[in-house]
Formats: C-alpha cells, sequence, structure tokens
C-alpha cells in the first residue's frame, strides 16, 4: 500500500478543486485517477476521508494520498500475435489488423487487442487507472486496420490522453486515414464539419444531427476510379480533427460518398458493385468490411517530447481492392 502526502493550495490566489489540486502536485497520476481515489475515500484532509473531487480549497491544506495496489485485470492474457511497430517503458505503437476489438465488451469478452498486449507486455502494464490493463487512450474499430499507441504507465497515459483531447491544436498530433469510396467528389479536397450523435433510429449507428457532438473531417482526393468512362471510386485522405465514434464513415455518407465494403452506412450503395471490373468485384468481396485503413500517426513523445511519426502500408485486402479498381476501363 503506497501512502503519500502532499501540501495543496499552498500559492493559490483563488478556491481550487481538490481533484485539480492533487492532479498539480502530482503530475503523474492523472485527475481522473485522483478523481476515483477521493471518491473511494482514499484522500484523508485533518484525518477524515474527503469523498467530494469538487471541494474547494481555500487555504494550505495537508493532503494524504492513499495508494492501493492494482486490481488484477479482468481481461487474461492471450497469446494473440501483435504487429509491434515501435516499443519503449512508455509506450507502444502497434499496427492493428481488420477484425480485432480493440477493448473486451459485450460479445467480445476475449481475443481483443487488450488481450493480446496483457500477453506481450504482462506487468510492465499494469497500475494504469488502478487496474492492471493496457492504457487504451484511443481507438479504431474492429474491421479498421491500422496504427494505435498505447501508453504504459499513468504518466504516458495522461499526457497522450490531453493529446488525442487536443487533437493537434497545440501539439504534434495527426491521424490519418485511407479510405476508398463510392463515387468522385467534385473538389479535390474538402471539409465535412458535420456534428454527430446516436441514431434514435437504431444505437449501434451514429448520425448527422443538430445538437450533436462536434465533428471535424478533412478529406484530400487522392486517385479516382472510372466504370464505362463514369465516375465509380475514389481513394481518400482523411483526417480527423476530432475523434468520434465512426466519424469518417457517417462523414463520407453525409456527403454521398460512403465507403466500399461498409455494411453500416453503406447499404445503399450495393448495387453500384455491378459496376466494377470482374477483379475489383471480387477483391470488394474478399475485403468483406468498410476500405478504411488508418495509415498516419504522429504524436510528441510523453517523457522526451520528441516528435513520433509512424507510416502503415495498406493490407493486403485493400491494397488488392485498389488494384482491381485499377483495372477499370
Amino acid at each position: 500500500m503506497d501512502q503519500r502526502e502532499f501540501t495543496l493550495c499552498e500559492y493559490a490566489e483563488k478556491p481550487v478543486r481538490l481533484d485539480a489540486a492533487l492532479a498539480a502536485a502530482c503530475p503523474e497520476i492523472s485527475r481522473a485517477r485522483f478523481q476515483a481515489l477521493i471518491r473511494d475515500g482514499n484522500v484523508l484532509i485533518g484525518g477524515q476521508p474527503a469523498t467530494d473531487p469538487s471541494r474547494k480549497l481555500r487555504e494550505p491544506t495537508t493532503a494524504i494520498v492513499t495508494l492501493p495496489p492494482p486490481e488484477p485485470a479482468e481481461p487474461e492474457a492471450e497469446d494473440i500475435p501483435l504487429d509491434v511497430v515501435f516499443e519503449d517503458e512508455h509506450l507502444i505503437v502497434v499496427d492493428k489488423p481488420a477484425g480485432l476489438v480493440v477493448h473486451p465488451g459485450a460479445g467480445n469478452a476475449s481475443g481483443t487487442l487488450v488481450n493480446a498486449l496483457l500477453h506481450h507486455a504482462g506487468d510492465s502494464l499494469s497500475g494504469i487507472g488502478g487496474v492492471a490493463r493496457p492504457g487504451i487512450v484511443h481507438r479504431i474499430d474492429k474491421e479498421t486496420s491500422g496504427l494505435m499507441v498505447v501508453a504504459k504507465n499513468d504518466a504516458a497515459h495522461k499526457a497522450l490522453s490531453a493529446q488525442f483531447a487536443d487533437h493537434g491544436r497545440t501539439s504534434a498530433m495527426e491521424r490519418a486515414y485511407k479510405a476508398v469510396v463510392w463515387g468522385v467528389p467534385g473538389r479535390p479536397s474538402g471539409t465535412v464539419d458535420a456534428p454527430l450523435a446516436r441514431d434514435p433510429g437504431n444505437a449501434t449507428r451514429m448520425a448527422v444531427r443538430t445538437g450533436g457532438r462536434h465533428a471535424l473531417t478533412h478529406w484530400q482526393r487522392l486517385e479516382r476510379f472510372e466504370g464505362g468512362g463514369k465516375p465509380l471510386a475514389s481513394l481518400l485522405e482523411c483526417r480527423l480533427e476530432t475523434g468520434r465514434t465512426h466519424q469518417i464513415r457517417v462523414h463520407m455518407t453525409h456527403i454521398g460518398h460512403p465507403l466500399l465494403g461498409d455494411p453500416v452506412y453503406g447499404t445503399g450503395f450495393k448495387t453500384k458493385a455491378a459496376h466494377l471490373s470482374e477483379d475489383a468485384r471480387a477483391a470488394l468481396v474478399e475485403l468483406d468490411r468498410q476500405a478504411l485503413h488508418a495509415f498516419l500517426l504522429a504524436f510528441e513523445h510523453p517523457a522526451s517530447g520528441d516528435v513520433m511519426r509512424f507510416e502503415s502500408s495498406l493490407p493486403v485486402d485493400m491494397q488488392a481492392l485498389l488494384d482491381g479498381l485499377r483495372t477499370q476501363g
């Protein structure tokens, strides 16, 4: 059991929240973690538990914080192959294959990226958020392939989470995807600024809705494909300025260019497959998922501050689809 003592609010000019004061006094532990510790009665002020994270401190205060040992991980370690692009004592960058769920959940209790990480890194992942499990700071859909970074300690988790929340406005954070969409946008590039929320008619879908969360996607046309002399499909680069669930898939559908193979948002375009060449049609059947790959990830290293930049080649199934589209007459 780790117990620490902190002097809080010593130089504050106005009242400070207890959770914010603790996070400032101990930057290696996230504010969210301190909030959980406070609610669980692990923070004492004047010998009494302080259970309200929003409690205002108006003068210098001594707080004693007890850090319980990490709880056992709920997910079990599983020997699932991982494509590790980079690893040090602070983080791991992996190239996730399509079909691999990031985190255990309903219907996916095992066989996830988290299970694989627990087997790969073992004890080096313990303690993040008070639970012995990997520090997932962002996610990509099960059937989307590409690059992800995972934190190995609480300080890295806090720093990386802040960068993802900021979406590169004040840091080196970059996230870019390659997507194959139906049709050819009339302009070479553009931005979709449309709020997203759960579809009221289907809780598994997202939709553009007034009052939804702000969502911004920048896109650029990299290649166009025609069939019978008519626009048929395009390869786009999409960059996220926000990180909402299904953002690229919904935004591209919103502007009339859903992703090839998307079983949720692209069903209205299934008949277009009849216009594909034999090679492209066979590749689309083999793909059996949305044609989306997270090919670029850049961020500032949480310890050194160095800019880390990684790129991933298209997976075999998406490359086959592009090769097939290039045979269009």
